[in-house]
């Protein structure tokens, strides 16, 4: 029993059962959303909410495609509405959390000259002009 208790408390297995939970719960939302909201407006636009009674018959044999064009139709609405207001939105937060400080500038105008010389330069080595000391100076120069 102490294996499988260490096997149950390991923090992968508590973040899949975890990860599984909020997906099943996830997946209710997008259904909802799909049949309640999103399969509504598709049947205002095109004037048939539902395309399970098509069909076509070829030598007796009966070939129901509408309920496979109501699954197809639900499985690009959740696709869409999972792009729309999950991927989208999440890669927008993380891009903007992975935004980098700006990139310290290695080299500055020399004020007599405006030749470029390094932010540590104390002289330029163009003009022989004296710079001030690196705590004095502005910065973005």
């Amino acid at each position: 029993m102490r294996g499988f208790k260490q096997f149950l408390l390991r923090g992968n297995v508590i973040d899949l059962a975890v990860a599984v939970v909020i997906g099943a719960a996830f997946g209710a939302v997008v259904s909802s959303f799909v049949k309640d909201l999103l399969t509504p407006l598709v049947a205002a636009i095109f004037g048939k909410p539902d395309f399970s009674n098509l069909y076509f018959t070829v030598n007796n044999s009966r070939f129901s495609y509408g309920n496979f064009v109501n699954t197809l139709i639900a499985f690009l609405l959740i696709g869409a509405a999972v792009y729309y207001f999950v991927v989208l939105p999440v890669n927008a937060l993380a891009a903007r959390s992975r935004r980098e400080a700006p990139a310290v500038p290695e080299t500055q105008k020399c004020p007599e000259c405006l030749s470029d010389i390094p932010v540590q330069a104390r002289r330029c080595a163009f003009c022989a002009t004296a710079l001030l000391p690196v705590s004095q100076r502005k910065t973005g120069t």
